[in-house]
């Protein structure tokens, strides 16, 4: 497994997703992996249509995990995690694309505007149960917690940055899409779950907190300050590569174009350009 910070340096070859030969000249090209990131990839897709207009790009959102496994099995050209890379991940090339956070977050009516990380541990191991051990949360009933099934990559990123290791509690709902934790947590006043920046932004019906008193803003999520910053990350084989899958990720992490769509959704540009390229006269 290699991890690359400033440049992709393969893309594996695309087999049983697509079906489709996976050469310079493949004209659907498909990728899987990390549901919170399906908002940007969605987007970044429509407008890479207007600087590669042969290829088609497509996604199935099966989680990070998951999508890591079918690059290594030939079964996607690329994929899109949300977690490091790990010893397990053999065969892989992970590239930085941009700077994302994951998010503590409850339902409105919860008073609670900051949480320190040790006592996010508690509840998601179940030593806290009740809202009531949190005078400022306005609740006494019991706390429903929301995560994700083993197959997410924010899966393995929380429980290796607030649990220290330990897996989710008996009293932890898993949920499979990122999207599903945001939509349960609107829904139940009790709520508290972790979601991705895109699904907590502003008219998700869910309310961020602060951790150790530092909010998820861009400012504090570029400096690595807020203390679930993390990356968005391409994965990629490192034998095969395809071609077209390397310029889309290239562009991604480095295009003025991908910038502003990555910001517009919530998360934070890491590498890309400030400002849009002139066009050479001809």
């Amino acid at each position: 497994m290699k991890t690359h910070t400033r440049g992709l340096a393969a893309v594996a070859a695309l087999t049983a997703v697509a079906a489709v030969p996976a050469t310079a000249n493949a004209a659907t090209i498909a990728g899987s992996g990390s549901s919170a990131s399906t908002p940007y990839v969605e987007a970044l897709f429509k407008a890479y249509k207007k600087v590669d207009k042969k290829n088609t790009f497509t996604y199935s959102a099966n989680n990070g995990n998951a999508g890591a496994k079918d690059v290594q099995a030939g079964r996607s050209a690329f994929a899109i995690q949300t977690r490091p890379p790990l010893p397990s991940d053999s065969g892989l090339v992970y590239s930085k694309l941009f700077l994302d956070a994951l998010t503590v977050s409850v339902n409105p009516a919860n008073k609670l505007n900051d949480l320190q990380v040790s006592q996010v541990k508690d509840i998601f191991t179940g030593k806290v149960t009740e809202w009531s051990a949190f005078s400022g949360s306005g609740f006494s009933q019991p706390i429903s917690a929301f995560g994700r099934v083993s197959t997410a990559g924010l899966y393995t990123f929380f429980t290796s940055a607030v649990l220290d290791g330990e897996a989710h509690g008996t009293n932890v709902t898993p949920l499979d899409k990122d999207g599903e934790v945001a939509v349960a947590l609107s829904k139940n006043p009790q709520g508290i779950g972790y979601v991705g920046l895109a699904n907590s932004r502003a008219g998700s019906g869910v309310k961020r907190l602060a951790l150790n008193g530092v909010p998820p803003t861009p400012a504090t999520i570029k400096s690595l300050k807020y203390p679930l910053s993390r990356y968005a990350w391409l994965v990629t084989s490192s034998t095969k590569p395809n071609q077209a899958a390397l310029k889309f990720g290239d562009w991604i992490r480095s295009s003025y174009e991908a910038g502003v769509i990555i910001d517009k959704l919530g998360a934070v540009p890491a590498f890309n350009a400030t400002k849009p390229k002139k066009k050479k006269k001809k």
